[in-house]
Order: structure tokens, then C-alpha cells, then sequence
């Protein structure tokens, strides 16, 4: 028995200096990815700043996620409160835009890179949505952003916590979004709007991180929901479906079935895009390769 007990107390020892090991090293590795800094080398925005449209800017604002995570007003909320992982708030962009050190370049670095005006990359910021996203469409959503009201108030701090960095450490949390992005200087140009497999691609980019690079899905945003959609023309994602179906499914958040979409899913959103974005997407998901995405649309 003493033995038995003696081999308990060692092991319970040996495991609580692992669990610690790996706590610090994700800790560590964490931290230094938090404090990393980007240098962005784009050209500046002034000439598509002089050609900007606030009104192109609203609608790119309410339908390419800002909206979403920042709020309507642009205040920012908390997005996602998951206890031990992470706290998402993201910020309050009438307060940002107010900022001197925002200029219109480093806004664009936000969106485009993920990095802050001193070169650190923004927490859970879905760059990888935004990063081929043209100059005109760019400067058009900073203009809106400057016309905002300010709303002086302070929805708080994005938190990571130990579980988020232990999957950071093993490769399965995008804590820094700008370490997977394209940093390099170069020109991004919008196909024309038109209903084609190119411009669907250019829209379809805001579905990315969710849905993966692939459209195959099968990711688990925030612990408890479902996984997102396969959107490839595969028997497990919308080989079935119509193109009116898909139009059905976006402007009111009903599947084909009859089946509600979750609201992690930001349809509402996306019901705001015109019928030749929408055409445009549906267009470039019916050219993607059938993968298996594993899940059910």
C-alpha cells in the first residue's frame, strides 16, 4: 500500500509538472507572438483616399463582418466570452479614427495585416478576410469610418486565456492572424462587379475565416456551437442546392430544408449584398473542387 501511494504522489507530482511545463512554454510562446511587430510597406492610400465613396464604404462596413464584430455604430462589443480560452471585445473605432497615431495608412495596415500603428498584430483579427482587399474598397471603409459618431464609451479588453495560449502552442488557435498573412508590398485590384467566378472570389474572401481557405468548413468557432458549413459542390456540402437556394438562404437564414441557420452564422449581414455579389459568390462556389468537408450543410 505504501508503495501504491508513494507511486500516486510521484505521478500526481510528475503530471502537475508537466501541465505546468506546458503552461509556460504556451505562456511564453504566446506572449512573444503578441509582442512581435510587422514593418507594412504598402504604397500609400492617398490617391484612392481621394476617390473614396462613403457610401460604398457603409455598405462594405455592414456586409464584410466590420459591423458584425464592431457593432452597427462602430463602438465596438464583446463579441465572444468563452471562460478559460478567450474574451473577445473588439475595439471602439470612433475612438480609433479619432486617434492621431490611425492614420488612413495604418488603418488600412489593420485591415489588410492585422497591425497596430507600432507594429504589433491585432488579437483574433480576421485579416486573413481583408488581406487582397483593393485600394479603393479600403479607403472607402476608412472614409466611413471617419464620419462615424463618436460614442465615448469603453467595451472593455480582449482576454486570452491559458487554454487559448496552450492551442496557440500547438498550432490550433489563430491568436495573431498577421503570422499568416502576406505582408508583401503589392496591387490589389478588384475584378469588375460583375457576376463571374473572379468577382465571386473577391467577395467570397470574407467567408474564409470561417470556412477555411478551401470552403470546406468543419470549423469550431466558439466552444459549443456547430461546426461552419462545407460550401463546396460536394454530396456533404451544396452539390444539392440551387443557385435559388443559396440566394433564399442569405437574404432570410433559412436553409432549404426549412432549417434556421445558427446564429454564429451573420446572414443578416450578408442579406444586405446586392444580387450581383451574391450571384458573383454563388458563381465561385460552384467552381471550387467537391471536398468532404465532413459536416452537413
Amino acid at each position: 500500500m505504501r508503495r501504491l501511494l508513494k507511486w500516486l504522489g510521484w505521478s500526481v507530482v510528475v503530471v502537475a509538472v508537466l501541465v505546468a511545463g506546458v503552461l509556460g512554454a504556451a505562456w511564453a510562446m504566446s506572449e512573444r507572438a503578441l509582442s512581435r511587430t510587422w514593418t507594412v510597406a504598402d504604397p500609400p492610400l492617398a490617391d484612392a483616399m481621394a476617390s473614396a465613396s462613403l457610401d460604398h464604404g457603409k455598405h462594405l462596413f455592414a456586409t464584410r463582418g466590420c459591423a458584425d464584430c464592431h457593432g452597427a455604430d462602430g463602438a465596438g462589443k464583446l463579441l465572444v466570452d468563452a471562460p478559460n480560452v478567450i474574451c473577445i471585445v473588439p475595439s471602439n473605432l470612433t475612438r480609433t479614427v479619432r486617434d492621431a497615431a490611425w492614420t488612413d495608412d495604418r488603418l488600412a495596415a489593420a485591415i489588410r495585416h492585422g497591425v497596430r500603428p507600432d507594429g504589433t498584430g491585432l488579437v483574433i483579427m480576421p485579416t486573413g478576410d481583408y488581406t487582397d482587399m483593393d485600394d479603393h474598397d479600403v479607403a472607402s471603409i476608412v472614409a466611413y469610418l471617419r464620419t462615424l459618431p463618436m460614442v465615448d464609451t469603453d467595451p472593455g479588453r480582449t482576454q486570452v486565456r491559458p487554454l487559448a495560449r496552450v492551442l496557440y502552442l500547438f498550432g490550433k488557435f489563430p491568436l495573431v492572424p498577421a503570422e499568416r498573412v502576406d505582408h508583401t508590398p503589392r496591387e490589389r485590384v478588384a475584378p469588375p462587379a460583375t457576376v463571374s467566378v473572379a468577382y465571386g472570389k473577391y467577395v467570397a474572401q470574407v467567408c474564409t475565416g470561417c470556412h477555411g481557405s478551401n470552403f470546406a468548413g468543419g470549423f469550431v468557432l466558439e466552444p459549443g456551437t456547430p461546426p461552419s458549413a462545407n460550401l463546396t459542390p460536394h454530396a456533404s456540402g451544396l452539390q444539392a442546392w440551387k443557385e435559388s437556394d443559396f440566394l433564399h438562404l442569405m437574404r432570410t437564414g433559412q436553409r432549404p430544408d426549412g432549417r434556421q441557420l445558427h446564429r454564429m452564422m451573420p446572414w443578416k449581414s450578408y442579406s444586405a449584398m446586392q444580387d450581383v455579389e451574391l450571384r458573383a459568390v454563388w458563381t465561385y462556389l460552384r467552381s471550387l473542387p467537391p471536398v468532404d468537408g465532413k459536416t452537413r450543410s
